[in-house]
């Protein structure tokens, strides 16, 4: 248990950020989620949209440290590629 007053600020503090993160993750992943039920339902508009809501949220996630970085960029390319094959299928 902690015993300073500043150490018992931080375990408050970790578990603020903990609860916001853990609810932008979950965000992010409901967003993934749409996108990726468009493209196995093969409807390359909905997809589009669903990929267009997604983009900005997966950023956040990275620019807030949820994330990192490159594993959004991973994402987002491989979504887009999917989404293009549609079409192309």
């Amino acid at each position: 248990m902690a015993n300073t007053a500043s150490a018992r600020k931080r375990i408050r503090q970790i578990e603020k950020r903990t609860e916001r993160n853990r609810a932008r993750r979950s965000r992010v992943r409901t967003f993934l989620r749409a996108v990726e039920d468009a493209i196995t339902g093969g409807d390359k508009a909905k997809a589009q949209e669903a990929f267009r809501l997604a983009q900005p949220e997966l950023q956040r996630a990275a620019d807030k440290g949820v994330t990192h970085d490159n594993t959004v960029a991973r994402k987002l390319s491989r979504l887009s590629a999917r989404i293009k094959a549609i079409g192309a299928a």
